[in-house]
């Protein structure tokens, strides 16, 4: 009987050989874009997500701008709109499935193209933060709306380890 045990407790940890795996999702790089200002900017507003989708909240971040200023690309993409959302222009570039928007921002480029890290996309135009220039930049995966911060800083918590005892 005891030879039972550790099988039946194997058969309702596994997973069935026939459910496939689950497809790999997009991992956050964790600090390894750029600022899409230079040199880095100091944060006006930090990201305040909504609980829920519909009520209000704050979708990105606001980085404070100087005036003028240029906007660069934090990572490698495809620029998939520039025009005008309400009354602000914005561009926003595909990086692989993570987009990100800047706004109000000025660009000659057009919809399809290439820009590397470091390409300058535009420039930062007056109107968002009142007198202060400034750039919102906003991230998203699908509709889930990302941290920007995440993408250029490891905002991942420290952990302190214990010392160790240390040998004479």
């Amino acid at each position: 009987m005891k030879a039972l045990i550790p099988a039946v407790l194997l058969l309702l940890i596994a997973p069935p050989a026939s459910q496939g795996a689950a497809p790999p999702a997009i991992e956050e790089p964790r600090g390894s874009w750029s600022w899409p200002l230079s040199p880095q900017p100091a944060v006006l507003r930090e990201f305040d997500p909504p609980d829920k989708p519909w009520l209000s909240g704050h979708r990105g971040v606001d980085l404070k701008a100087e005036d003028p200023a240029q906007v660069i690309s934090p990572e490698s993409g495809t620029v998939t709109f520039v025009g005008v959302v309400v009354d602000r222009p914005v561009i926003t570039i595909d990086h692989g499935g993570i987009k990100s928007s800047f706004e109000p921002v000025e660009s000659t480029l057009v919809v399809g193209t290439a820009v590397s890290k470091g390409d300058v996309i535009g420039t930062v135009l007056a109107g968002h933060c009142g007198d202060a220039p400034c750039l919102h930049w906003g991230v998203r995966r699908g509709e889930e709306y990302l941290n920007p911060l995440s993408f250029v800083r490891d905002l991942r918590p420290s952990v302190l380890l214990p010392l160790t005892a240390r040998g004479p």
